[in-house]
């Protein structure tokens, strides 16, 4: 009997309760199972009880997972769901969705695919470390019990790629270029400086010295016995065995039924049935749209040559650029702040959880993306986070700063996921969830409400706006040129340079990531323009009765959602209006 089911039998739950009754006690259960399986999504979440651990990735543990799956859809079948309310109708309907996505996408190994420059336990120890509380001597043991165990977690590592190179099933070596460095960088002469030893540099005063001293040497000793060795162990290992090994083509096709594995990321990644090659169109269709509202930005600017000099002078006029790092930080944390009082005039309720500004960790910072937002959690007393990239001054233009600070903090990212976590009776899986459509969409429909907002309000920023819109249409053009049409590497940086004004080491980077995040990158555009069809939609059916603030309340209202979801309920909210 599998650990699901020993934690929940099926002929309890078919037995006891109401079919509501009995569908809460399934999802409290499951969440509960994801906890103790995950226990970095619980230290993320702020679940306690799973800061000691790390999730097993032995060979036997994801074969078992994925055994698991059809566990709780079992027991969901046994529950009627004529006999639930219209909101637990739901919850079955998005709780049933998921466990069918997670097993149609566990027919395809992606365990195999278990590092590359921007995930992997390079990156998932440090971020994880830096995420546990540290009040407590008993939260400070949690840490101590993680970083000794790293050295399991790596070798568990290492066994999924060397299965990944056995079979054919790894990133492609070119975007693999950074990632020993990214592991031995994690190897420093002074165990305190280190990202992973930060919360024993300085301890809170609830700590007792005693105390401060007995854990303070632990750690050291855990970093010298356990953690350095490991991390030195996977940069010579990803140096000399798995770069040189790992495959020279591109794109997910060139992988064992990659065509198929990427149509199963594409469904999940957009919530639609659309294909790629019509996807792919709609990417053209987009790109050729705002390159005309770009060259009209271009000549109100009353600058005078072509769109290739126009943006070649956005690439290298100092002007646009910092040479501090720290100013970079300051100048995010500023505009913020102009931000954050303008919302109200485009939103009814605003989440209580607080954000920062934060730069990139060093460890990470070279192959990461321009920005990031890094949820909060109220369990856990935690603030979310948008940290900038503050490598490689020259790749950050300031003109970008409005649109990218809308999309990752507020009003995209942090506003959205901070409501849904604050949601009142949904279970935990809606809170803490979501589907990268509506996440990402959001997001880059944040960044279209710069102009009511105040910003915007020189060319150029405009056309740092356009231009990361246009970062998002090209990326399903990209995407699925490479993954099912034999785009090259090289042909996907061309064509991107070619239709915006992002820096060459920018477009590098986001090539790097769309080459090993398949699918991934069709979410945005797919997202943004419908909930824009869905605004369009509102205002004209609604005229003069048409309220933004209330429009967005009832887009973020239910938390994140399939976007055939959020039409249905755009749809009933204007029908409700149009009623009273």
């Amino acid at each position: 009997m599998s650990a699901f089911m020993l934690l929940l039998p099926v002929t309890i739950l078919a037995q006891t309760g109401s079919d509501s009754v009995r569908l809460h006690q399934l999802f409290a259960q499951r969440w509960e199972y994801t906890m103790r399986e995950f226990p970095e999504f619980a230290t993320s979440v702020g679940y306690p009880g799973q800061n000691g651990r790390w999730t097993d990735n032995s060979l036997e543990a994801i074969a078992r997972r994925k055994r698991e799956l059809n566990d709780p859809l079992n027991v969901l079948r046994t529950i009627d769901r004529a006999k639930l309310g219209p909101t637990d109708q739901l919850n079955y309907d998005l709780f049933r969705r998921n466990l069918t996505t997670a097993i149609e996408e566990s027919r395809f190994p992606g365990e195999l695919l278990a590092i590359n420059q921007l995930d992997g336990v390079q990156q998932d120890v440090p971020s994880t470390i830096a995420k546990m509380p540290a009040g407590t001597v008993r939260d400070y043991e949690d840490i101590l019990a993680r970083l000794r165990a790293v050295p399991v977690l790596v070798n568990q590592t290492i066994v999924l790629l060397e299965r990944g190179l056995t079979s054919g099933i790894t990133p492609p070596q070119i975007t693999l270029r950074d990632v020993p460095s990214q592991a031995q960088d994690l190897v420093v002469d002074d165990p305190l400086t280190s990202p992973l030893l930060s919360a024993f540099a300085h301890f809170p005063a609830g700590v007792l010295p005693a105390d401060q001293q007995r854990l303070r040497a632990a750690a050291l000793a855990a970093y010298r016995d356990s953690v350095a060795p490991a991390f030195r162990k996977l940069s010579t290992f990803l140096r000399e065995r798995y770069v040189p090994g790992a495959r020279t083509t591109t794109g997910i096709r060139d992988l064992p039924n990659g065509i198929a594995w990427y149509q199963v990321r594409a469904r999940a990644s957009t919530t639609t049935d659309l294909t790629p090659e019509q996807i792919h169109a709609i990417g053209l269709a987009e790109v050729k749209r705002i390159r005309a509202a770009m060259d009209s930005v271009i000549t109100a600017s009353g600058f005078k040559g072509s769109f290739a000099e126009f943006v070649q002078f956005l690439r290298t006029d100092p002007r646009f650029y910092w040479t501090n790092a720290d100013d970079l930080i300051r100048a995010s944390r500023e505009l913020m702040k102009r931000i954050d009082p303008e919302l109200p005039r485009l939103f009814g309720t605003l989440p209580r959880l607080p954000y920062g500004v934060a730069p990139i960790p060093s460890y990470s910072e070279r192959s990461q993306t321009t920005a990031y937002y890094q949820p909060g959690s109220p369990l856990g007393h935690r603030a979310g986070t948008y940290f900038v990239n503050t490598y490689n001054l020259p790749a950050r233009p300031k003109w970008e700063m409005e649109a990218l600070s809308l999309h990752e903090a507020v009003p995209g990212h942090h506003l959205q996921i901070a409501l849904a976590q604050e949601l009142e009776g949904v279970p935990e899986f809606r809170r803490f969830g979501g589907y990268t459509a509506f996440v990402e969409g959001w997001g880059l429909y944040s960044e279209s409400l710069g102009g009511e907002l105040g910003l915007y309000a020189d060319p150029y920023s405009k056309f740092g706006q356009l231009t990361y819109e246009m970062w998002r249409a090209i990326r399903l053009v990209i995407d699925t040129g490479i993954h099912t049409m034999g785009w090259t590497r090289q042909q996907a940086i061309d064509y991107f340079k070619e239709n915006a004004a992002k820096t060459e080491h920018d477009i590098t980077v986001e090539v790097d990531r769309y080459i090993v995040w398949p699918g991934q990158a069709l979410a945005y555009k797919i997202g943004e323009l419908k909930i824009k069809e869905l605004r369009v939609y509102a205002a004209r059916t609604l005229g003069d009765r048409f309220d933004v603030r209330a429009f967005h309340d009832q887009v973020l209202g239910a938390g994140a959602v399939p976007l055939d979801v959020l039409d249905a309920r755009i749809h009933a909210w204007v029908a409700a209006v149009q009623s009273r």
